[in-house]
C-alpha cells in the first residue's frame, strides 16, 4: 500500500467517523438506541431480528435497517413481522457506511426507541466502519466453528456483545461455547456473552433485557 493509498483511506475513515458521530448524537437526543449487528453471512442475523421483532413490536417502537449486496429479501422478512424496515443494497460493497445510514434516517420515525442495523455479512470490513451505533453486537453461529474470535479479532475487540447463535445445533456440531466465549473475552473482557436460538426462542429474554438496559442508560444521559 502506497503512502497516497494510506492517506486516502485515513480520510475516508475519518469522514465516516465524523458522520457516525453526528448520527449517534442525533439518535441519543431522541432517545433512540442504535444497535449494529455484525457477522459472517448466514450466522442468523435476520432470524434473530425476526424473533426480537416478535417480542418487542407490541411493547416498544422499533425499526430495522438492512444491509445487503443485493435484494430486499431481509427487509421483506422484517416487514412481514409488522416492523418498518429499510433495505440498503450496496451493489458489491462489503460493508455499510455511516453516510448510507444518514440517507435513510429522515424516513425513520423519530419516536422509535430501538433502531437495529443489520450489516452486510462479513467479519472483516464492517468492523472498521462505525455507523452511529451505540451498541455493536457480533454474532457467531455454531456451524462456523468456535475458533473465529482470534481469526477475526477486530470484529470482537470493537463489539459490546457476543451473541452465539443457532445453539439448537450444538448437539450435532463440534462447537464449544466455553472456548468461543473465552477466546472472545481474552480479546475483549468487556463483552457481554449471550447464547441464543432463534428456532427455539432461547436466550432472547436476556438479550432483550440487555438492550433495554442500554437504552435506559442512554435516555438517562441524553
Amino acid at each position: 500500500m502506497t503512502k497516497k493509498d494510506v492517506i486516502v483511506r485515513e480520510d475516508l475513515l475519518g469522514t465516516n467517523k465524523q458522520i457516525a458521530g453526528e448520527i449517534r448524537e442525533a439518535l441519543r437526543g431522541r432517545g433512540i438506541l442504535a444497535v449494529n449487528f455484525l457477522s459472517s453471512p448466514g450466522a442468523g442475523k435476520t432470524s434473530l431480528l425476526e424473533r426480537i421483532a416478535e417480542r418487542l413490536r407490541d411493547e416498544a417502537r422499533i425499526a430495522v435497517i438492512e444491509g445487503d449486496i443485493e435484494t430486499e429479501r431481509d427487509a421483506e422478512r422484517i416487514r412481514a413481522k409488522g416492523v418498518p424496515a429499510w433495505q440498503i443494497t450496496t451493489g458489491g460493497a462489503c460493508h455499510l457506511e455511516a453516510k448510507m445510514i444518514a440517507k435513510v434516517l429522515p424516513e425513520v420515525d423519530p419516536s422509535i426507541e430501538f433502531l437495529f442495523i443489520e450489516n452486510v455479512g462479513n467479519l472483516v470490513c464492517p468492523a472498521g466502519y462505525e455507523l452511529g451505533e451505540h451498541l455493536r453486537c457480533v454474532l457467531l453461529s455454531t456451524p462456523e466453528g468456535d475458533d473465529k474470535p482470534k481469526k477475526y479479532p477486530k470484529a470482537f475487540t470493537t463489539s459490546d456483545a457476543l451473541i452465539l447463535t443457532k445453539s439448537d445445533l450444538l448437539p450435532y456440531l463440534p462447537f464449544d461455547t466455553t472456548r468461543a466465549a473465552r477466546e472472545a473475552l481474552e480479546l475483549n473482557p468487556r463483552l457481554r456473552v449471550f447464547i441464543t436460538s432463534a428456532v427455539r426462542n432461547e436466550g432472547l429474554e436476556a438479550l432483550i433485557a440487555f438492550f433495554r438496559e442500554r437504552r435506559d442508560g442512554l435516555v438517562r444521559h441524553a
